[in-house]
């Protein structure tokens, strides 16, 4: 039996053909450049400010353990993933492994990250629209980014692919030449009213931790959310020609590119202009080209910065659409939700998502600062995405204790297994009690578990429907059927 005719037995609306399956359209190329798309988020352009200005030079150590981290939670859901060729995202495994309320909470929560996370965008977004142009109306940019990333999402999944790998493509190019010009600002000697380009500037003020221990904590708040969207790879899964050889590419080669983007344009930015001259709410990137004279470069990397964003909030709406699908094909969400185009692409879920985002243009009016409505939003955003990267971790775990044969027979195994698990864990508690040291993201935090509040109601309903319980549980048997051959 084929997948699409077992799989079609739950198809949404009664439908049993191929039209009702996502494509696997996004080649190598395309999930390369999505990974480092999702590793480079807008939290690094916008936030490095205030995480350079609370941590100072210690600032690197904190992208390096986040990022050391990360990357054994996107190992463990490679790993997942790569076990049973027939799961199309985390949701799938968390279902299966953990339970339908495992399926139900990290679906939505996932869908409510994104959408937190494209508010943020479309939040720096309009502030960065500002500054290129002075007194434009902030609902302006707000709404036609919405309008164009709708666009360029409803074609075709090969579209979407398309679009971020250029998008990832600007910042990465961005990136290299903000060091390659740091460098040579470094090594010529550089002088400006600040002091002069050097490598010394990471010790000479203050030493590595000018403010002590809760310093250091201080720069893990903003950073994490740095770092959401690295799991973007495993919400394309399903739509990623060859899984087995491009996913292990795509997550093993993580670690370089946080050491890179992260790790050597921080320490080229508080070389060149020493960490004490940087403030929250302003963009390191953009002012050091313009310190260079590059005035022209400046006004390209805001530019840059907006295209960050952007790829960012089009990111999200890939993957809020691509989950509130998979929902819906679990009668987790409005079946309305769940129906593709004619071109394989859930447009409604996507209308939905491009909704919501509008909220984003209200919040832009709620108050004078726009850096606060960003650190309150990414705060509850990170806290969310923590919650989904460790399900993964559990779902992890129950794989080893109940199929220790497929683990055994990995080929994409977790480097340091379970051990490992307890230790990211640990980290992720650390994290929670970082939030609670800085009264913004305090707030923030007491405010995220209305969300959680909200989906305990939800399931509660959710659970008892027919059409749930039917739906889940052929969606389960199909994931469990090993006779059923995967893609």
């Amino acid at each position: 039996m084929t997948k699409e005719n077992t799989e079609g037995s739950v198809g949404v609306g009664g439908a049993t053909d191929d039209d009702q399956h996502l494509r696997r359209a996004l080649s190598n190329r395309h999930i390369q450049l999505l990974a480092i798309g999702g590793a480079i988020g807008t939290g690094l352009f916008m936030g490095s400010g205030k995480t350079i200005s609370v941590a100072g030079p210690s600032v690197i150590f904190v992208y390096m353990i986040i990022g050391f981290m990360l990357f054994f939670v996107m190992r463990a859901m490679g790993e997942l993933l790569l076990s049973n060729l027939k799961y199309k995202s985390f949701s799938d495994f968390a279902s299966d492994l953990l339970g339908p309320w495992a399926g139900f909470f990290t679906g939505w929560t996932y869908w409510f990250c994104w959408v937190v996370t494209g508010v943020a965008d479309v939040i720096a977004i309009a502030g960065y629209t500002d500054a290129l142009i002075p007194g434009v109306p902030l609902w302006i940019p707000g709404l036609l980014v919405i309008l164009i990333l709708l666009a360029l999402n409803l074609p075709t999944v090969a579209a979407f692919g398309e679009m971020e790998f250029w998008f990832a493509l600007i910042k990465i190019i961005a990136i290299v030449a903000l060091i390659v010009t740091g460098l040579v600002m470094i090594f010529t000697g550089f002088r400006h009213d600040a002091g002069t380009a050097s490598f010394a500037n990471l010790w000479d003020h203050g030493g590595m931790f000018p403010h002590g221990f809760l310093g250091f904590v201080a720069g893990f708040q903003i950073a994490v959310f740095a770092f959401v969207g690295i799991e973007l790879v495993g919400t394309a899964a399903a739509e990623t020609k060859d899984p087995k050889r491009n996913l292990p590419k795509a997550i093993n080669a993580i670690p370089i590119r946080i050491l890179l983007f992260y790790v050597g344009a921080l320490v080229v930015l508080m070389s060149v202009t020493p960490w004490t001259e940087y403030v929250a709410g302003e963009s390191p990137f953009i002012a050091m080209f313009a310190l260079a004279g590059l005035g022209i470069a400046a006004t390209v990397v805001n530019l840059v910065v907006l295209t960050s964003a952007m790829s960012s909030a089009n990111s999200g709406i890939y993957s809020t659409s691509r989950m509130v699908f998979g929902l819906a094909r679990d009668g987790d969400a409005p079946q309305l939700f769940g129906r593709l185009s004619k071109r394989r692409v859930p447009q409604n879920a996507l209308f939905l998502s491009c909704i919501l985002l509008l909220s984003g243009v209200v919040l832009l009016y709620a108050g004078d600062d726009i850096g606060m409505a960003f650190d309150m939003v990414t705060t509850v955003s990170a806290v969310c995405f923590m919650f989904v990267w460790t399900i993964f971790l559990c779902s992890y775990l129950v794989y080893r204790r109940r199929r220790p044969e497929k683990a055994a027979a990995s080929t994409f195994r977790m480097p340091g297994g379970v051990f490992m698990v307890y230790v990211v864990l640990a980290f992720f508690v650390f994290i929670l009690w970082a939030l609670t040291t800085q009264p913004d993201t305090l707030t923030a935090l007491l405010v995220t578990p209305i969300w959680f509040a909200l989906l305990v109601v939800a399931w509660l309903f959710v659970r008892k429907s027919p059409n749930h319980v039917k739906r889940h549980d052929a969606h389960i048997r199909y994931l469990r059927d090993e006779s059923v051959e995967a893609d």
